[in-house]
């Protein structure tokens, strides 16, 4: 489970940056008292436009950035008090793979599965699982550098995944990937949901949304603007799809504010 509970984000603003972006203010709220939860065995999925908070507070609730306010709270564990424990119940999938480029897949999930403290024979039978169920099996002894960018992602996937966490973070696992490998994706995001694990994950792509997500927020500048479940969004539905609500609900916002 994820706990947000007024969670807040303040950058300060270098005067290189304030010059750039012509702002006279020393400091940008990039999150502003955010407030939802994440329930084990539900997709629950963050919605926005570019900007509008999604990567930072998902940042936030996988412990790579600290809240300036508010807390998070995994499986009961206080992310402030004890980040260390609360990080191991997580996996984080961002769209920078990150990877070492002279390494194979085979040697980077080995050593990010000790580096877990995963046993020998549960990390074999791990990354059997997740090696049939992304389909990586043919190119695990290739060097990550002579793989493709879908190769990659899995390799990133499997990475997330290889200590088989409780709480699962995608942001935009799917981005710029071809079908085949998004299908992959969509079908992993499914069989954590039949695991009972606590799912979250931003995305752009409003057919995804559509399919996997049980729960959603959406926000704007920082701000939450929607969060209830996908049946009371369309319940409440004006426009005649997702996508044309979605960006109905935001110039809403925008004329209100």
């Amino acid at each position: 489970m994820i706990e947000v509970n007024g969670i807040s984000k303040i950058f300060e603003l270098s005067k290189q940056q304030q010059k750039e972006n012509n702002l006279s203010e020393k400091t940008a709220v990039a999150v502003n008292d955010l407030s939802f939860t994440c329930e084990p065995g539900r997709i629950f999925s963050l919605l926005g436009p570019n900007g509008a908070g999604k990567t930072t507070t998902l940042r936030m609730l996988a412990g790579i950035l600290s809240p300036s306010s508010g807390r998070i709270k995994i499986n009961d564990v206080d992310m402030d008090k004890e980040p260390y424990v609360a990080k191991r119940h997580i996996g984080f999938l961002t769209g920078s793979t990150g990877l070492y480029e002279r390494l194979t897949p085979n040697e980077i999930i080995d050593y990010f599965g000790r580096l877990y403290g995963v046993a020998e024979e549960d990390l074999d039978q791990r990354k059997s699982e997740l090696y049939t169920l992304l389909d990586m099996h043919d190119f695990q002894h290739k060097r990550i550098g002579r793989l493709s960018t879908g190769m990659k992602q899995k390799v990133s996937i499997c990475r997330t995944m290889i200590h088989n966490p409780d709480v699962v973070i995608f942001d935009e696992p799917t981005s710029g990937l071809d079908v085949i490998t998004a299908e992959n994706i969509i079908a992993l995001i499914k069989d954590c949901k039949t695991k009972n694990k606590t799912v979250i994950f931003s995305s752009h792509i409003m057919s995804e949304v559509d399919l996997l997500c049980d729960d959603l927020a959406i926000i704007h500048k920082g701000e939450l603007i929607f969060n209830d479940t996908l049946q009371q969004f369309r319940n409440q539905m004006v426009a005649e799809n997702l996508t044309a609500e979605f960006i109905r609900i935001i110039n809403e916002y925008k004329k209100a504010s």
